[in-house]
């Protein structure tokens, strides 16, 4: 038997709740934030570039992520025309609009590891 919710029984509770939902569902995992990190600089980096730019992530991983990313219209790819073929990744004008939420995250994440370790 589920248990009554009374917060939640709230209509703009329940639209803020399935948003956070949506936005999780989109931006869960290890990796995508630093993806989005790295491509918000304002560059177009190869997939190589990022392989190199994301310490720890791999070939696989990469891939797979940003298919999610793309799939999601934060993340462009474009084929070039060159041989061999390499494709160029970015941030979508969409994509961009994360710019504010990695800033915040970013500062957060500065002030607690200053707090938990000190200064460094």
């Amino acid at each position: 038997m589920k248990k009554k919710s009374f917060i939640n029984d709230n209509p703009v509770c329940q639209i803020r709740m399935q948003a956070i939902s949506d936005t999780m569902g989109i931006l869960s995992g290890k990796w995508k934030f630093h993806i989005l990190g790295t491509l918000i600089e304002g560059r177009k980096l190869g997939f190589m570039d990022l392989l190199r730019e994301i310490d720890g992530i791999g070939s696989k991983m990469l891939s797979k992520e940003l298919q999610d990313l793309e799939m999601n219209h934060l993340v462009s790819r474009t084929v070039m025309n060159t041989k061999p073929i390499t494709v160029e990744y970015a941030v979508t004008e969409y994509g961009a609009t994360l710019s504010p939420l990695i800033n915040e995250l970013t500062k957060w994440g500065i002030a607690y590891r200053q707090s938990i370790h000190g200064s460094k």
